[in-house]
């Protein structure tokens, strides 16, 4: 019968101060390699005998403020020239400037994707890649990472960044809900090979699976009625990976409001997962051969704390599916 060693803490995390990006201020570098001569105008003059019209760029800041004082002044002199126009030209005046004002407030404001990831990317080139050189340039030879990890792809917990991951330290699958499905080599097949290549190939030391508040795939596995109609076309097979968490929060905890019992699921859809890696057959023999460890996290992202639990077994190659279920308490 195979033993089991639990063990767990839990921490709070401290905010790192955000780091302002650096202005974008990119250089265009162009040669001319061919030794042809540029094409001449056939024509030296211009089609059409009416100059055509300037367009300038709306300018804003300074130029604004100056170009818009500039219009008043002019304004006034022609209002002293012709008094019947004070009364329309006020009110022209106030809708203009009412104009200039919402204009000058949200443009600058307006986000731009192709700008952000230049500048995100400047700011890491500069910031990390410049400064660290060797590592980057042991990371072009290879990876070894140290932990494989299950996060979700939800946009505020990137483990990286959570945990404080170098790049080469972790070998991560994101995915809605942190889930990892028992192995199957037809469906969910994705999974598969990543806890292949990190088990068998990259030879990772630990495998963790984090959790964390306010899920939306936990809230939907805990929503989805199961009862044979389906809204979605991904999402409720997906999370269904997870069931038996499902089962066992509604058993245990059956009178709890809704948020109490999606929080319950969150961290024991961590510990169903785990179970799940037991059914890959390299993954057991890691944990046979103790060159292996499986770990279970939670991060709360309200309270900024983090708990973190050890599975770590001295496992006989007989372990069943079931005895990994009374482990870690869920029900098949």
């Amino acid at each position: 019968m195979s033993t089991a060693s639990i063990n767990s803490w839990c921490l709070t995390s401290v905010s790192a101060s955000k780091r302002s990006l650096p202005a974008l201020r990119p250089s265009v570098f162009a040669s001319l390699n061919s030794s042809v001569s540029p094409p001449t105008l056939i024509r030296n003059q211009p089609v059409f005998a009416a100059p055509a019209p300037i367009l300038y760029p709306p300018r804003r800041g300074e130029e604004m403020g100056k170009d818009y004082n500039e219009a008043i002044e002019s304004l006034k002199k022609l209002l002293s020239d012709k008094e019947d126009l004070k009364t329309v030209a006020a009110a022209k005046v106030e809708q203009i400037t009412a104009e200039l004002q919402t204009a000058s407030s949200s443009d600058p404001k307006a986000f731009e994707p192709v700008e952000k990831i230049k500048s995100g990317f400047i700011h890491f080139k500069k910031e990390k890649y410049d400064k660290n050189p060797g590592l980057y340039s042991e990371l072009a030879k290879g990876q070894s990472p140290k932990f494989m990890v299950f996060a979700c792809s939800d946009s505020r917990v990137c483990p990286s960044h959570v945990l404080d991951f170098q790049p080469g330290e972790a070998f991560v699958v994101r995915n809605v809900a942190n889930m990892v499905p028992p192995y199957d080599q037809t469906k969910y097949a994705g999974v598969g090979p990543a806890v292949e290549y990190a088990v068998l190939h990259l030879k990772v030391e630990y495998i963790v699976v984090i959790g964390h508040s306010a899920c939306g795939g936990i809230k939907g596995l805990m929503s989805f009625p199961y009862d044979g109609t389906t809204s979605t076309d991904f999402i409720e097979d997906w999370v269904k990976v997870c069931y038996p968490a499902k089962t066992k929060v509604l058993a245990e905890h059956a009178n709890s409001p809704f948020p109490d019992l999606c929080t319950q699921c969150e961290k024991e859809a961590v510990n169903v997962s785990l179970g799940h890696l037991l059914t890959y057959p390299f993954v057991r023999d890691g944990l046979v051969n103790k060159t292996l460890g499986l770990k279970g996290g939670y991060y709360d992202f309200v309270k900024g704390s983090f708990e973190l639990w050890g599975l770590e077994y001295s496992l006989s190659p007989s372990l069943s599916v079931k005895d990994v279920a009374t482990i870690l308490h869920w029900k098949l």
